[in-house]
């Protein structure tokens, strides 16, 4: 009959890069117009947003932060405004671990180039001066649209929390088209919806010093899961690895850590949480985790021990047993 449209048979790939990584969407049992018509929608959003929030490229945070740096008030980006509230109150809740503005020390150390840095390390008189400055988004005032900062080492680099910010928006998208089933998922870090027909969504979490997957999760109806890894941008040097999680307590990478993987509803939360627990390390994870909302926690020490609550471990099975696991009280 005209205008009839028959379901996807099963589900409509889509891949496509944007934001730094390989972004592929997969939407199950919706009309096969209706899925095309929401994954042009979803690869458009994406693309929109790279240009915008390229930390080191020309595009509307570059602006902002070039405006910050005269330390005199201006109207904030009206799409820009919300991420960078979102940036600044998980940032607040996390203490600082999670900081949007070490822009200035992520670029020190190379990492602001579409090309993998090479060694030495930055000096570090350098890196000890950007610490004095302290930029944190305390020195950031946004009222009534208007944004500015006090403190002129303040620069934005949401790499941190952009992937998941603009994944929450793709699935809202998603919604706002009829569709129920489906994964959007940002070079792994990935946030589902419904089911894959009659089972839920499996995802697998990636062994951080092998090949290969370590461990896989069932997602619940909407649930998001994001990794935070040393493996993603690093160089080597003197037979050290220096990776682009920045702890911004002292100026270089964390270093107690490999990966942690999160669960939350929110992909924004969960992507920034990430980070925050990776610099939080062993001892603060708990803690910060817990001011955060994460009740999901899988970290792996540069030991190779696993940390994990015990909701955490309720919901990950290994290919295969760990050797060393700790289980933390519950969160």
């Amino acid at each position: 009959m005209a205008g009839c449209s028959q379901p996807a048979d099963p589900a409509l790939h889509r891949q496509f890069f944007a934001l730094g990584t390989l972004v592929d969407l997969t939407i199950y049992g919706s009309a096969a117009d209706t899925a095309e018509r929401a994954a042009t929608d979803i690869e458009q959003l994406f693309t929109r947003r790279h240009a915008d929030w390229h930390a080191w490229q020309p595009g509307t945070l570059q602006a902002t932060n070039r405006q910050l740096a005269t330390l005199e008030g201006f109207p904030a980006d009206p799409e820009l405004l919300p991420l960078l509230r979102t940036a600044n109150r998980l940032s607040r809740l996390s203490n600082g671990l999670f900081n949007p503005v070490i822009g200035k020390l992520v670029a020190l150390w190379g990492f602001h180039s579409d090309e993998r840095p090479d060694g030495p390390p930055p000096d570090n008189d350098r890196i000890l001066e950007l610490l004095r400055q302290n930029p944190s988004v305390a020195d950031i005032a946004l009222q009534d649209g208007q944004l500015q900062s006090r403190n002129p080492a303040v620069r934005y680099d949401l790499g941190g929390v952009a992937k998941g910010y603009a994944v929450d928006r793709g699935i809202e998208l998603l919604q706002s088209h009829g569709i129920d089933n489906a994964i959007l998922n940002a070079g792994g870090d990935l946030r589902a919806i419904g089911h894959h027909g009659d089972r839920p969504w499996r995802i697998g979490i990636r062994d951080p010093r092998g090949p290969g997957v370590l461990a896989a999760i069932e997602l619940g109806d909407d649930e998001s899961v994001f990794t935070s890894g040393d493996y993603e941008r690093f160089f080597d040097h003197d037979g050290t690895r220096y990776h682009h999680i920045i702890d911004p307590r002292i100026g270089y990478p964390a270093d107690t850590v490999t990966s942690v993987t999160v669960i939350h509803t929110d992909a924004a939360t969960a992507d920034a949480a990430a980070t925050a627990l990776f610099v939080a390390g062993p001892e603060l994870w708990q803690t910060i985790a817990r001011q955060m909302g994460i009740r999901y926690v899988m970290l792996i020490d540069h030991n190779g021990t696993i940390h994990m609550n015990p909701a955490m471990q309720q919901r990950v099975t290994f290919d295969t047993a760990p050797a060393d696991v700790r289980l933390s009280k519950p969160l």
